[in-house]
């Protein structure tokens, strides 16, 4: 009963530092680099541990500038978060521009769907707000449920601000099917990791055996709906970019594992243009541990 409290008052508290201008809110995320960085060292030997694996060609100085890039964006992508709870319309479509959603609404004029797929890299829920307005179909979020529900309900609330609905990870195929003859979206973050006892398949992803999800490729193959790659770029503090490229137009043609090894081809290519804006904290390969 204290924690949710206590949870309660600290959502309390970023709700009104949503309302915060963006550049003052900038001037606390450098405040705050210093500080997880310089001294919480929160997670620096994690980031630093899969920067020196995933890129082992790269000299130490360029891995260190890498590693200081990523810590300066973490703390910046954190209040730009908190920011999304309050930022209008008009200021969320000014800052996340999209190049080919031409090609989703060529699927919605036929009543189709398709399922879209991106990794966490750069503010991928500013992406996801923003895909909402810009589009004439219902979007979807595929999502894992936070143990904490008081930072479940809140995020809830963040994400479906502007019409988009989520739909944990579990019930995806059902409510596919439920909106089969409706022009939708869903879309996967598709980089987490599987349980340990749910890894069905692993393959070579930033010069590391990677245990992958299925979930995309599964559900693609037996809904036969189109798969689009979202290519996220980080055009300055708070602006971003996305290019749609299609992934795969017609999965029940593909051979087992394709999409998901076309996924994490996609991803990489994303990676490696500039590896600061991935989530290099997460403990993405402790299955291998």
């Amino acid at each position: 009963m204290i924690i949710k409290v206590f949870s309660q008052i600290g959502l309390f508290f970023l709700y009104i530092l949503s309302f915060v201008p963006f550049a003052v809110l900038y001037f606390f995320s450098n405040l705050m680099y210093f500080l997880v960085y310089y001294v919480i060292r929160y997670r620096k030997k994690v980031v630093r541990e899969n920067l020196r694996k995933s890129f082992p060609e790269k000299d130490a100085e360029t891995l260190l500038n890498i590693e200081k890039k990523f810590f300066r964006y973490f703390t910046d992508l954190m209040f730009e978060v908190v920011k999304l709870k309050s930022l209008s319309e008009n200021e969320l479509r000014k800052r996340v521009k999209f190049n080919g959603l031409e090609q989703l609404e060529k699927h919605f004029s036929q009543s189709q769907s398709v399922l879209a797929c991106m990794g966490h890299y750069g503010n991928w829920e500013m992406l996801i707000l923003g895909l909402g307005l810009k589009i004439s179909g219902k979007t979807y979020i595929i999502y894992k449920p936070l143990n904490s529900h008081t930072f479940e309900e809140w995020f809830k609330k963040l994400r479906n601000r502007f019409g988009n609905l989520l739909v944990p990870m579990r019930q995806t195929l059902r409510m596919i099917i439920a909106t089969k003859d409706e022009p939708t979206v869903f879309c996967f973050g598709s980089d987490q990791s599987p349980l340990r006892g749910e890894v069905q398949y692993t393959l070579q992803f930033l010069n590391q055996p990677t245990a992958v999800l299925m979930g995309l490729e599964k559900i693609a193959i037996q809904t036969n709906k189109p798969v689009y790659y979202f290519d996220l770029k980080r055009v300055k503090r708070g602006f971003y970019e996305v290019d749609v490229l299609p992934l795969c137009l017609d999965p029940k043609e593909t051979k087992n594992h394709e999409i998901t090894d076309l996924f994490f081809e996609f991803l990489n290519t994303t990676i490696q243009r500039e590896p600061s804006y991935w989530l290099w904290s997460h403990k993405r390969w402790k299955l291998n541990n």
